[in-house]
């Protein structure tokens, strides 16, 4: 059954907006644990612009559900989490002038810097996972690089809605649908999970949701602004609700 990883990143960029200790992030996953999240995802930056170190300490020491670690592939962020020993780390690109991530790690370019990262982690009893985009070079990459989980990008397929009136069935957004269903069927031939994120919201979700063998979605901006309005715990219990209700279609047709 599909599961949701919730990002709490968020709730920290309008903690630090006024440089101040609230709202907090860490109360703001057991909120979201609470509500039914699965999984709890955080981003620690180099710059630290959201969530900060003892953020990740205490997300460590308080969230129950499965805990994942996105992060640069940098010396400082492996060590971190051979310390903190979360369930899983994702490997994301990271730039200082992005907004967010904008798109998907290259494992085929830094093949045996990452292979070895990913020894590290896997010998610390952390799974490793690639957030890449939905390219069969970049999939057979992160095989070889002994990832056992990737989490295809669907940054373009959100785009792709939004450009066309959020028309489900226009042909550039079936098109982007399919490459990330074609994306995760390579990645569970190559013996690896099949996850996805970026960009997905209420809207959105339920097609990628509904898609053969995918495992967990990552959300995070479109849950903490639908909390605006009703709260974490139920923004989480609506994300759930669509995403089941696309699972069950989806194992139903097959």
């Amino acid at each position: 059954m599909i599961e949701l990883g919730v990002n709490i990143d968020h709730v920290a960029t309008v903690r630090q907006a006024r440089r101040t200790y609230e709202p907090d992030p860490v109360w703001a996953a057991v909120e979201a644990e609470l509500g039914g999240a699965d999984g709890i995802t955080f981003h620690l930056r180099e710059d630290r612009r959201h969530i900060g170190d003892d953020d990740v300490r205490r997300l460590r020491d308080t969230v129950h559900v499965r805990l994942n670690f996105e992060m640069a592939a940098t010396e400082e962020m492996i060590a971190l989490a051979c310390t903190i020993r979360p369930e899983l780390a994702m490997f994301v690109p990271e730039a200082r002038t992005e907004i967010t991530t904008e798109g998907g790690l290259d494992v085929a370019g830094q093949l045996d810097r990452l292979r070895n990262a990913v020894a590290r982690l896997h010998d610390a009893g952390i799974v490793a996972s690639a957030f890449i985009d939905a390219d069969e070079r970049q999939i057979d990459a992160a095989a070889d690089a002994g990832f056992r989980v990737c989490e295809i990008h669907t940054g373009p397929y959100a785009h792709a809605i939004r450009a066309h009136g959020r028309d489900l069935r226009a042909p550039a957004v079936v098109a982007q649908l399919d490459a990330v269903a074609i994306a995760g069927d390579r990645v569970i031939e190559r013996g690896m999970r099949f996850n996805a994120g970026h960009g997905l919201n209420y809207v959105n979700v339920q097609p990628i949701a509904g898609l053969p063998g995918i495992g967990e979605l990552h959300i995070g901006h479109a849950i903490v602004s639908r909390a605006i309005f009703v709260g974490i715990r139920e923004a989480v219990r609506e994300m759930k609700r669509l995403m089941r209700a696309a699972g069950a279609d989806g194992a139903s047709s097959t």
